[in-house]
């Protein structure tokens, strides 16, 4: 269908953006697809097929979509927005369909089958729901909405779950979950951009409104398979590395070879990813290892540090680059500072969450047994909260307030812009910090002073400073004032049980794309709270702006007003 054709009938913002969108729903078919190999090697006939209908139905949609537009114009910035919106949300949606498809197709005997293979077999309680009742937590997934917050939180990689028992997952849906989040991680307009190679400014315009910004390249389509190809490299050595420790361990030196590689991969790909996705029943905190612990902290440091950085000191040798960045830099500093006053927190208020076993030797200093603990668990999880990861050691819901609302800081924070995390960035709270001394500064100067200042080597004038700093001070206002309300929220709807550290701690998670929960999160948890959550992880992901004009759109179009 040409241009003059379709303009007739739709508008050509609308083609633009049904066009990108059905390329975005298109690339997930064919993650689909692969899956279902996944499926075929597991023997898992009825997660075959529901993966393959699911593949079926989404490229019908995307790859239609696609070919009736394909002659719209490239998307202007304006467009990109509402395509990773749009695109995101669709992602989500349709990503939820082998969830509800393998839930509902699957004999309740053969989820018998996954539970009888898990750890603990018998630790589990059956639960109904839509008529099927099982002691596996791929029943949770009939739930249309459950299926929905799933795929939401495994494609912006919050973590957030509701499946209560991994193990008893099929591994085809383990996979998935995984899957989801190794690729939203780099982002799925990113693979999408490379895939279609596409060059000139409408690739531009969509790798600018998924939240990034700087190019490794001139051109974008040279930058974002560069991006992968890190990424795939990284993943690597990160399997490698977790097989390695898990084997080591206690717990995973009783797994079978094959097990041991599994959980390696899967814990890999989420980690590396800052997704925090688990195929064990408790996350990290299954294997009780301070060497699975210790492998993992760097692994999730790499995925928090901004992807031209890793591509400098990888390619170029700058190793500088660790210390002259100035968000790595600052990750680095806030990692040092949060692990020590998140210890001397929990040190302080011990609670029966820290188990009376020595680390590292801690008590040779003066702490106690639980004390050490603390510390151990204080480290993993400052860790895994500013990158992001969500990734948990530890039962964080029985931690004292003062230690959830640490935590909570560094999940609004995030680490560096251009990597996987989420949160406001680093480089938005340090222009922040930078602006309220460079505006205070200003008072005891003369009108007609030239004031500059520096930021990550740029100098900048009066103008260019309070441009930066209203934009960083306006989403990092409009991203708090949103986990606030809704804290407020949840906080009225989940009960007596939970206080408000509980819930902004939750809500932190959720819109941060961690995946930290202080028990809130579940099949149980309110629908008005999990819908909120889905909405909390879906804008987290883009920070706010493209949503903001994706609602705009809706109901005033795309013309300036």
């Amino acid at each position: 269908m040409s241009a003059d054709r379709f303009a007739g009938r739709l508008s050509s913002d609308l083609a633009i953006i049904a066009r990108d969108v059905g390329s975005l729903i298109a690339m997930e078919a064919g993650l689909m697809a692969i899956t279902v190999g996944v499926a075929v090697l597991f023997a898992e006939w009825y997660a075959a097929a529901s993966f393959l209908g699911a593949a079926v139905v989404t490229a019908a949609v995307g790859l239609g979509a696609r070919r009736a537009f394909a002659d719209a114009p490239d998307p202007r910035m304006k467009h990109g927005m509402v395509i990773a919106a749009a695109g995101w949300l669709f992602v989500a949606c349709f990503g939820a369909l082998p969830f509800v498809l393998t839930a509902h197709l699957t004999p309740i005997e053969v989820m018998q089958t996954y539970v009888a293979s898990a750890p603990r077999p018998d630790a589990y309680e059956a639960v109904r729901i839509l008529g099927a009742e099982s002691r596996s937590s791929l029943v949770y997934f009939r739930d249309p909405l459950h299926a929905f917050f799933e795929s939401m939180s495994g494609w912006t990689g919050s973590g957030l779950t509701m499946a209560v028992h991994e193990p008893t997952l099929p591994r085809t849906i383990q996979w998935w979950r995984s899957f989801m989040q190794w690729v939203g991680g780099v982002g799925v307009i990113v693979l999408t951009t490379a895939i279609l190679a596409r060059p000139g400014s409408g690739s531009y315009a969509l790798y600018r409104s998924e939240a990034r910004e700087e190019r490794i390249h001139p051109s974008i389509i040279s930058t974002v398979r560069t991006v992968w190809k890190i990424f795939v490299v990284y993943t690597g050595l990160s399997v490698l590395a977790m097989f390695v420790a898990i084997s080591l361990s206690d717990y995973g030196s009783q797994l079978p070879t094959w097990e041991a590689f599994w959980q390696a991969l899967n814990h890999a790909m989420t980690g590396l990813a800052t997704g925090g996705f688990s195929v064990t029943d408790n996350s990290i905190a299954t294997y009780d290892s301070p060497l699975i612990e210790t492998v993992l902290l760097p692994i999730m440091s790499l995925g928090a540090i901004a992807f031209p950085i890793h591509y400098g000191i990888l390619a170029n040798e700058e190793i500088e680059l660790f210390w002259e960045d100035l968000q790595t830099r600052w990750l680095f500093v806030l990692f040092g500072a949060g692990v020590v006053v998140l210890s001397i927190q929990n040190a302080g208020v011990v609670t029966e969450a820290f188990d009376a076993t020595d680390y590292a030797g801690l008590q040779t200093v003066g702490l106690s047994a639980p004390q050490t603990t603390a510390v151990r668990d204080s480290v993993f999880q400052w860790i895994s909260a500013l990158s992001c990861t969500g990734f948990q050691s530890s039962d964080i819901g029985a931690w004292g307030a003062g230690g959830k609302l640490i935590v909570s800081t560094a999940m609004v924070v995030g680490g560096a812009a251009g990597s996987t995390v989420g949160g406001i960035k680093i480089v938005r709270a340090y222009t922040i910090g930078r602006g309220i001394v460079w505006q205070f500064s200003r008072v005891f100067l003369p009108a007609s002073a030239v004031v500059t200042t520096t930021i990550d080597g740029r100098t900048l004038d009066r103008e260019e400073m309070e441009r930066e700093f209203s934009e960083a001070a306006i989403v990092s206002l409009l991203w708090i004032s949103l986990l606030v309300a809704s804290a407020l929220v949840l906080i009225n709807v989940v009960g007596p049980d939970f206080g408000l550290a509980d819930a902004l701690f939750e809500v932190a998670s959720a819109q941060g794309n961690v995946g930290l929960s202080s028990g809130i999160t579940g099949p149980e948890m309110p629908p008005l709270a999990e819908g909120m959550f889905v909405l909390n992880m879906w804008i987290g992901r883009l920070e706010i702006i493209p949503i903001l004009v994706f609602g705009r759109s809706l109901l005033y179009g795309l013309d300036p007003r």
